[in-house]
């Protein structure tokens, strides 16, 4: 998204969306405004992919919610949140570190 940008522009609006639908920022995908607020936003997502091992685009969890965020943000609300981390992760992780970059991932596609 950032090379959409002219120089000195923040924001933008386009008649044309492009892009991965899970990586989109709600405003983008939906009506097209754009601004240095998407990037954060597609890096937040990938920030929880990588945490939980699972990508947002084939995310499947019937029990707790239709897609990856939705399923972050339950389970760090719950008080749970490392209930995300991909278990190949499970026997060597620093606790502080996981949870620090769960809360980013999430502060970013809030």
């Amino acid at each position: 998204m950032a090379k959409i940008f002219g120089v000195d522009q923040t924001q933008g609006n386009t008649n044309r969306v492009v892009g991965t639908f899970g990586y989109m920022s709600p405003e983008y995908a939906m009506h097209g405004q754009f601004s240095v607020k998407s990037d954060v936003y597609s890096f937040g997502v990938l920030i929880l992919e990588i945490i939980s091992g699972r990508k947002n685009s084939l995310f499947q969890e019937s029990n707790y919610a239709e897609d990856l965020l939705s399923y972050a943000w339950k389970h760090w609300n719950e008080g749970t949140a490392l209930e995300l981390l991909d278990p190949a992760l499970r026997d060597s992780f620093s606790r502080h570190e996981v949870i620090r970059c769960i809360h980013i991932g999430l502060l970013c596609v809030h």
